[in-house]
């Protein structure tokens, strides 16, 4: 018996490890060097920033429900659904999900082709659980990056290469100062970069190790404008610290690092899972989309946009949406210092949506109501009783101060009653002609989406 309970709480533990969703952290929380946080108070929007009223449920007001979504093929001709002026086509297909997109200067677009595959009783766990069915089970992990070239200039990619292979899980791209940087799940590498290569054959350097094992595998890469900082989205290994918070040692958070991978260290903190990032256009603001924690109901915990600050705290664990604190923090790990100085997020955009991609749109391509705005890939998740996210989400601001979120690229549930959907946005990138590419990796496409006058 007592092994039957101990299999049945492990599958429970092994379900939460497909959400997409301290004493220690907060000393580390305030090692921001001074000259990240200087730059950044010079033009910060936080201070400015009308925060949008958000009225949330007490906790377990609905129950915690596992909610799995099945994949399944596109139809063939069927397209994600964009408002009316715009044009969604193939900008790719045939990939083995692909999780992250990447612009370089030169318009090649690079892939990140992985997909982190269980093994011995986590695959058993999948199985018996249904979320193994959340993800296309034709695919393979290829742990590559891949390059698209539109040598033509008619929008279509017309030659493909295999740019990097031999990865750990590769998910954040960058190209800085001649060299290009890839977050495996265990570490970032810097690789010597030529332009217009198509291909890396030169032996990388690992610059920084990274925690691994448990939940949120992905690691997401930005640099400042400067290009004299590195940032790397670290999620947590657990739903709310409950292996202990010693686990969760620079995770949680967003690191920063000089490009040669020294003085690492914590940029802000208590971000469950900071996958997206990107820098509010014209400043040097940067903004994070942030997966929350699970199982306190259908409406908790929402993700959210936010901007961040230097030495910022965020909650995790402790406390969500400011100071709403976690009602599952023992009385002898709480931290009421670190609720007190919880930072209230800018945009909710719904619970359980598994908000991960994140561009602002600085073209002139689409229409005004876009420009500065922010677009979201809502991957969705497990965790509601009805289906949230499986979207690309819009936030429009209205100069520093932003707006509600709206879906804006939609169709990828085929019938929530059956649980069927044909994909799942992950990474989102403007590209230099204004258009719109989004990463489905259950669809195992890029999709591109343009706008047209005609």
């Amino acid at each position: 018996m007592k092994n039957c309970l101990s299999f049945g709480l492990f599958l429970i533990i092994a379900c939460g490890l497909y959400a997409c969703s301290s004493s220690t952290k907060s000393s580390n929380s305030n090692q921001s060097d001074s000259t990240s946080v200087q730059n950044a108070q010079k033009d910060s929007l936080s201070d400015e920033l009308q925060k949008q009223e958000v009225k949330l449920p007490p906790p377990y007001d609905t129950k915690s429900v596992m909610h799995f979504s099945k994949a399944v093929e596109w139809p063939e001709g069927l397209k994600p659904t964009a408002p009316e002026g715009f044009v969604v086509s193939k900008f790719a297909s045939n990939l083995q999900n692909p999780r992250w997109v990447y612009a370089l200067p030169n318009g090649d677009v690079l892939v990140a082709e992985t997909k982190k595959e269980e093994k011995g009783l986590m695959k058993v766990a999948a199985k018996v659980t249904g979320i193994g069915k959340t993800h296309n089970q034709n695919t393979i992990n290829l742990n590559r990056i891949s390059l698209f070239r539109d040598t033509n200039k008619d929008a279509q990619p017309d030659l493909q290469t295999v740019f990097l292979e031999n990865l750990n899980l590769p998910f954040g791209m960058l190209l800085l100062n001649n060299y290009f940087y890839v977050a495996n799940t265990d570490a970032v590498w810097q690789f010597p970069y030529k332009e217009g290569e198509t291909a890396i054959t030169a032996k990388g350097k690992r610059l920084v190790s990274l925690p691994t094992e448990g939940r949120h595998w992905t690691r997401s890469l930005i640099a400042n404008a400067e290009g004299t900082k590195i940032y790397i989205g670290v999620g947590s290994s657990s739903n709310v610290a409950e292996n202990g918070i010693i686990n969760e040692t620079n995770r949680a958070c967003i690191l920063e690092m000089n490009p040669d991978g020294s003085n690492l260290h914590i940029y802000a903190d208590g971000l469950r899972n900071p996958v997206g990032m990107d820098w509010f256009p014209g400043t040097s603001t940067l903004w994070a989309a942030v997966n929350e924690r699970d199982e306190l109901g259908d409406e908790l915990v929402p993700d959210y946009l936010t901007s961040v600050k230097p030495g910022g705290f965020y909650g995790w664990p402790y406390s969500y949406f400011g100071q709403h604190e976690d009602p599952r923090i023992k009385e002898k790990d709480k931290h009421p210092d670190l609720v007190k100085k919880a930072i209230v997020p800018d945009v909710p955009l719904g619970a359980h949506t598994a908000s991960l991609g994140l561009a602002f749109y600085t073209k002139k391509v689409f229409p005004e109501k876009y420009h500065n705005g922010a677009f979201i890939g809502q991957h969705g998740s497990w965790n509601r009783s009805t289906f949230s996210g499986y979207q690309v989400a819009f936030v429009p601001f209205h100069g520093k101060n932003p707006g509600k979120p709206e879906p804006f690229l939609t169709g990828f549930i085929k019938d929530e009653k059956k649980r069927e959907v044909y994909g799942r946005p992950v990474g989102v990138v403007t590209l230099a002609d204004g258009s719109l590419l989004v990463a489905d990796d259950v669809g195992n496409t890029i999709w591109r989406v343009a706008y047209s006058t005609k």
